[in-house]
């Protein structure tokens, strides 16, 4: 039985969800090329091929995480016109993100190393997309005054969504759909209103 040979798209995918595996699973820090090299099934070459460096795959596990966060966000709000369902249904693909995306987001949060270099900004762009998409869309449906108020009701979305997160991952049994209602019991009450 002959081994159907992979195309270059392929390979990066397989290449960054072993990468994300093998960073969960050890760390960032303690993980090896060799051994990323070796659960892939190529040699150490071919990976800096790709990425160039260690920290250039970990910038495209961030990049390919954002991409799919804000694929799902939007997909979530174009599903109803409704304010309030409207960002719930941004909230659960936030937690449903988490959900399928679990390796990412622990190499995401449990890595200090984030902070430098190409992957901190990737990591920094990911915060700024997710803010961005939540005050468009609050602005949007008329749940804020003005762009400033909609800015920092996005960055208290964005920082307690990420807090929630990192509590969820200790209550397995927790539900995307629990979580923004979680969420939605908290902000709606400040966010109901914009005469008040």
């Amino acid at each position: 039985m002959s081994r159907q040979r992979m195309t270059r798209a392929e390979r990066e995918q397989q290449i960054l969800t072993v990468a994300e595996g093998l960073f969960s699973e050890r760390g960032f820090l303690k993980a090896t090329m060799d051994e990323l090299a070796e659960r892939v099934g190529v040699s150490k070459p071919v990976i800096y091929d790709y990425f160039g460096s260690k920290q250039g795959l970990l910038v495209a596990i961030l990049t390919r995480a954002r991409t799919d966060l804000h694929q799902m966000s939007v997909a979530a709000v174009k599903e109803t016109d409704d304010a309030r369902e409207g960002l719930r249904g941004a909230l659960v693909a936030f937690f449903r993100f988490i959900e399928d995306h679990r390796q990412a987001w622990s190499v995401l949060n449990r890595e200090a190393s984030l902070l430098a270099g190409g992957a901190g900004e990737e990591l920094e762009s990911l915060r700024n997309q997710q803010a961005d998409f939540i005050a468009g869309f609050l602005s949007g449906h008329g749940l804020t005054r003005d762009a400033r108020a909609a800015d920092m009701y996005a960055q208290i979305v964005v920082g307690a969504g990420e807090r929630l997160a990192l509590w969820l991952e200790d209550k397995p049994g927790v539900t995307a759909e629990e979580a923004a209602d979680m969420m939605m019991t908290a902000l709606w009450t400040g966010l109901g209103d914009p005469a008040a």
